[in-house]
């Protein structure tokens, strides 16, 4: 029988402390697309999926759920129990949300509520034609408590590669596809957000991104710099409820096969292999704001 293996992060659901606000940035500065409003919960799309971004009213903020498609070799039943045999309890739910008619749910070690699931209805909604409008929500960052269990529950249950670090320990990137990475584990004593990204599509479409944000008074806090880790050329910047939305360009692409990145100019050795970095940017760029603290 083949192993659970995730292929992709999906979406994202907020608690947002005024929704309506957190919407309007994804709509207007974003350029998400609403695809469905049920109880009060607002479900965007990037263009194809149901959603990618989900906005649910609450009194505080915090991430609600992370969503994650299955490669759908096993079904959630054979899924829940194979995670049952690693001690990792869950519930089948059925009709539990709008755009998945069938999924799992259970947490990581960290504490974050994780839905996993197969098939999302395919709203195709198409992307925006105003507003940023990225490629794709590209992955997460979060500080975890209980980190290093973290990563082994994403790495042995779930079907993640490890790739690199940023200090021994402290920032640990982990993929499912062939991006460089889809997780970012930052080691804490707390759980929370650290930072949400999405890719864009070149160089000049990250400068124009700069612009649009200058324009709706979203000042970009870091960069643009390339990373250590990953390669990608980032920015990053607060929406209306203070967290850190990063968009970026340029990311390693990881080719398992050969345990290296594929090879780029910009690599300071060939074959460059996953390793542990000592600092955030390649071309050591100083900003104001500490990108390790935010």
């Amino acid at each position: 029988m083949s192993n659970v293996k995730i292929f992709r992060l999906v979406y994202l659901d907020f608690f947002a402390k005024n929704s309506e606000t957190m919407v309007d940035y994804y709509t207007n500065t974003m350029g998400y697309r609403i695809t469905e409003e049920k109880d009060g919960v607002t479900y965007l799309s990037n263009g194809f999926d149901h959603h990618n971004i989900v906005i649910t009213p609450a009194e505080e903020k915090a991430v609600r759920r992370y969503g994650y498609q299955l490669d759908g070799n096993l079904t959630l039943e054979e899924v829940q129990e194979q995670l049952h045999a690693k001690g990792i309890a869950s519930s089948l739910k059925i009709d539990a949300k709008p755009g998945v008619s069938r999924l799992l749910e259970l947490q990581d070690p960290a504490g974050n509520v994780i839905e996993l699931f197969t098939e999302m209805e395919q709203s195709a909604v198409g992307f925006g034609s105003s507003g940023i409008v990225p490629l794709k929500l590209g992955h997460v960052a979060f500080y975890a408590k209980n980190f290093q269990e973290t990563i082994e529950f994403y790495r042995d249950a779930l079907g993640f590669s490890f790739t690199d670090q940023i200090g021994v320990g402290f920032a640990n990137f982990l993929t499912c596809n062939t991006d460089h990475h889809v997780l970012n584990v930052v080691a804490s004593d707390e759980t929370r957000l650290h930072h949400i990204a999405f890719q864009l599509k070149d160089a000049s479409h990250q400068y124009a991104s700069s612009d649009l944000l200058a324009k709706h008074g979203r000042p970009t806090l870091w960069g643009p710099s390339r990373h250590t880790a990953g390669h990608n050329i980032a920015t990053y910047h607060h929406d209306p409820e203070e967290n850190v939305v990063e968009l970026y360009i340029d990311m390693d692409v990881f080719v398992p096969e050969l345990g290296i990145f594929e090879p780029r100019p910009w690599h300071e050795v060939l074959p460059l292999k996953p390793k542990v970095w000592e600092a955030l940017s390649a071309w050591g760029t100083e900003f104001e704001l500490d990108l390790a603290k935010v």
